[in-house]
């Protein structure tokens, strides 16, 4: 069994920055892809930026201010130049076959 952990959220101004962190433990044996989503209210949650082994992927929306990176079982998000509309619950998410496991969420407020 795989858990995600998630940290680093909270309330940050327009301008701000924050990282979040998502930690896997449990019977990890190969990582295919790890991702970031974020859900807004009222919102589909919506993939933000994914990592796999040839690089990575960006939304429109984020790219050149958000960056995904990992190290080793942890999974990061640095989001800088954050926007009110960036305002959600943010979830990552890892492919470690056979199974897809999402962290709880945490919430990114980004105040105006």
């Amino acid at each position: 069994q795989v858990q995600l952990v998630e940290s680093g959220g909270g309330l940050v101004q327009a301008g701000g920055s924050l990282r979040l962190s998502c930690a896997a433990s449990g019977s990890i044996s190969r990582v295919n892809s790890m991702s970031w989503h974020r859900q807004a209210p009222g919102n589909r949650r919506e993939l933000v930026a994914r990592l796999v082994s040839v690089g990575t992927y960006y939304s429109d929306d984020v790219k050149g201010r958000f960056t995904i990176s990992r190290d080793n079982a942890t999974m990061y998000l640095q989001m800088n130049s954050l926007k009110p509309e960036d305002t959600a619950v943010y979830y990552c998410q890892m492919y470690i076959a056979p199974g897809i496991y999402w962290g709880q969420g945490t919430q990114v407020t980004v105040s105006s």
